[in-house]
């Protein structure tokens, strides 16, 4: 019986083809609208790293100034000094701890033949790669003994082991960074976490690093550091006094595996916070934070109110498509008033004839959503044309934002069509012959 109520179904749709091309195309770019902005919701809201995300915690310390606090008062600042950086990793009272920063370097290839690279890096300590379950292909990260000995070494990225050694297994080989010699420990593969979570600051959706190099190398002046850096009072001269003055560039996360293992840890910041009070730090009153990966995303409030607004905008339009869609389907359906009566005079009953209709407008929901899908898909395209590499990877639709559209296309026209499929049902058959 379905079979056949979808060949009436077709039958139906072809017979009256404009306006079913009309609903198609109302459905079509409502569904597309709204997925374009579904989607990109979705990934920018989704969870980087959900195996562990729970146990990540990003630190934050209040050593703002006293009459000038950070961020009107409402949050502590987003990221750490050089000198409280360096005394949580020295007191290692996390499972795992990473203190780390953005570098960028000059890279000297041995093939004569071939351009110095400008790379962009991250100086980290060894629990990064452990923490944020980093992927390698050759090699592995290096030891917390090669940070504390203070080796020179180097993790590539996929696409700067295939520029420098055209992606053959180069751990043990070197390479000249910043007129220093590193030696290769490890290979990572394609890794690019959306949103990059371990750095909000400089951009939640940029790539992932070319290099990775310890942190102790920032302090040694043996490789540049990047990024961000807030400062609320004077720095002093040279490099030296930058790394013990009060500005802000580091980023501090911590794996802590229960909840006891994270109140614990928070009891130990508010001790550390009362301890260097007595130095005349951290004036302000006690204010430190610990923050889950998801948590931090929200806080630094990576999904734009603007990308909310704009979805609830196109959810708006998807119903006035609806609106639309049910007017078109009333007056194809009640066109059929003569069809429907001689029917039912002849013995169809009221479920069978709703039925029918219904399945039809499932069918016009279902081609308004593979037209949905193709305009979403150009849709996101054109933002990711128009935000640049700001979108890059984000406009890209998935196997379940595929589902989604189908899925909504199906729902949302059957609803549209219960009103008319009513209407058409509860003709008067003796009217209707009289009539004729």
């Amino acid at each position: 019986m379905f079979s056949y109520y979808l060949r009436l179904a077709w039958i139906s749709i072809l017979r009256h083809w404009g306006l079913s091309l009309l609903m198609v195309c109302a459905i079509g770019l409502g569904i597309g609208t709204a997925m374009t902005t579904v989607t990109v919701n979705y990934l920018m809201s989704a969870n980087p790293i959900p195996e562990k995300s729970q146990q990540l915690y990003y630190v934050q310390l209040d050593s703002w100034d006293v009459n000038d606090p950070f961020d009107d008062g409402l949050n502590p600042p987003d990221q750490l000094t050089y000198t409280d950086s360096s005394n949580l990793m020295r007191a290692k009272q996390a499972f795992r701890q990473n203190v780390q920063a953005q570098a960028f370097g000059v890279i000297e290839p041995a093939d004569p033949e071939m351009l110095p690279l400008i790379v962009n890096g991250r100086a980290n300590t060894a629990d990064f790669f452990s923490m944020f379950n980093v992927p390698f292909i050759y090699g592995s990260g290096w030891s917390s003994q090669s940070d504390e000995s203070k080796e020179f070494v180097v993790v590539l990225s996929k696409a700067t082991n295939d520029k420098l050694f055209g992606g053959k297994d180069s751990v043990g080989e070197s390479i000249k960074l910043e007129g220093n010699m590193f030696r290769i420990v490890g290979v990572i593969d394609t890794w690019q976490p959306k949103p990059r979570f371990y750095d909000i600051t400089t951009g939640a959706f940029n790539d992932s690093e070319d290099i990775f190099v310890p942190f102790h190398l920032i302090a040694d002046e043996k490789i540049s550091r990047s990024g961000n850096t807030n400062c609320w009072k004077p720095t002093g001269d040279g490099f030296k006094a930058f790394l013990a003055s009060e500005c802000i560039w580091t980023q501090f996360w911590v794996e802590l595996k229960t909840q006891q293992d994270k109140e614990d840890y928070l009891q130990f910041l508010n001790a550390y916070v009362e301890e260097q009070k007595q130095f005349g730090r951290f004036q302000r009153p006690m204010d430190n934070r610990l923050s889950n990966v998801m948590q931090w995303l929200e806080t630094q409030e990576v999904v734009a109110d603007d990308a909310q607004m704009m979805m609830a905008m196109s959810f708006m339009f998807l119903i006035v498509c609806l609106l639309n869609t049910v007017g078109l389907l009333l007056a194809k359906f009640l066109g059929k008033a003569p069809e429907i009566g001689l029917r039912q005079a002849l013995g169809a009953s009221k479920s069978t004839l709703f039925s029918q209709y219904i399945i039809e407008s499932a069918c016009i929901g279902l081609l308004g959503g593979i037209l949905g899908l193709i305009l979403a898909y150009l849709g996101l395209k054109g933002v990711e044309g128009l935000y640049g590499d700001y979108m890059k990877g984000l406009a890209s639709l998935d196997t379940n934002m595929a589902i989604l559209a189908v899925v909504l296309a199906l729902i949302s026209t059957i609803l549209a069509g219960l009103y008319p499929t009513w209407r058409a049902c509860n003709i008067q058959p003796a009217q209707q012959l009289k009539s004729q």
